[in-house]
This record gives C-alpha cells, structure tokens and sequence, in this order.
C-alpha cells in the first residue's frame, strides 16, 4: 500500500483521541508504516477535535482536503463537515448516527443536521456513506462501535480485529477494557 489517509472529527468529549491512536496502534501491530496528529481545539468545552492518520509511505501526518479514502465522525454535524472538506470521491465516511446540537443549532440560528443532509453530500460527492446506529451499555463506547464497524468491514487494508484488540489493551485500564473488548467483537 502505497498510502491510505484516514481524517477523523467529533467534538469535545466524545473520544476521538482514543479512536485515533487505537488506529495508529493497531496499524502499528499489522507492520504498517503510520503517523498521526490530533488537534484540540475547544475539546474540554465540546469544541471540535480532529484528528489525521496516514498509513503507508508517508512525509507528514496532516491529510489534504479532499484526500481522506476514509473519514470518521463520532456525530453527525462533524460527519458533514469531514466529509465535505476531507473526504477523497470513492472514499468511505463511517460516522456515529448522533447530534450533539452546535451552539447555532441551540440558539436557533441553524437547522439540526439530518441523516439526510449526511447522505445527500456522500451522494454529491461520491463517497461510501455508513451510519451506525447501536446500542452501546456507555455512550463513551461510541469511539469503538465505529472500530467495530471500521474492523468487521477491514474499511483500514491489512489491520484486523486481532490489531485493534491489542491496541484497546494498551491504551484501556482493565475496568473499562473488557466492555470496549465486547462491543469491538459485537
């Protein structure tokens, strides 16, 4: 593989810093060349968090606009932001099918984005669109039930759930491992 550009977003709070380095490490166990950057911004006050993976031949972390073969949002305001900036046509975007209402949308000044407001720009775009909706025992699970879909579908070439299993054992204390373990096995 040449190179595969990964961009994830949600906001503050929602984990994509796990999400993120659950990929990077688990790319790492398949024998991949990888690197990644996260970005903050307003992650304590559910601000935007971003966060770019590259694997392959590789010369910075950071994914161009409109070159990510796959994007992950963990709710679906961020899901049509990444996906018309930063995903690549043919690409996949593998989103968690919640709303963590912006400020805009709270203050009346923006509508709520819809499933069908996701859809409408995968289709404009030429992008894969998969929602996933499932009920989790912790909504903090939402990070892994996107890996879960992202390993059983092998969305990543060449990492499988063995890789992202490592992984989640090296980044998760006990207590909160063997309930992520389940919801990434289904």
């Amino acid at each position: 593989m040449s190179r595969f550009d990964i961009y994830m977003s949600g906001v503050g709070g929602q984990g994509i810093g796990l999400l993120s380095e659950a990929i990077i490490r688990a790319a790492d166990y398949a024998g991949l060349a990888v690197c990644g950057v996260d970005t903050h911004g307003l992650a304590q006050r559910g601000g935007m968090v971003e966060s770019f993976v590259r694997i392959g031949t590789l010369t910075t972390p950071l994914v161009r606009k409109g070159s990510a073969a796959l994007v992950l949002a963990l709710e679906r305001t961020e899901a049509l932001r990444a996906v018309e900036l930063f995903a690549a046509p043919g690409g996949t975007l593998l989103y968690y099918d919640t709303c963590w209402q912006p400020l805009s949308v709270r203050l009346g000044a923006e509508k709520e984005t819809s499933e069908e407001d996701v859809a409408s720009a995968c289709a404009r775009l030429g992008v894969r669109v998969v929602p996933v909706r499932t009920e989790l025992p912790d909504v903090r699970m939402q990070n892994v039930a996107l890996l879960a879909v992202a390993a059983e579908a092998r969305l990543i070439p060449g990492v499988g759930v063995a890789h992202y299993e490592k992984a989640l054992a090296d980044l998760l204390p006990e207590r909160a491992l063997q309930g992520n373990l389940r919801v990434l096995k289904g």
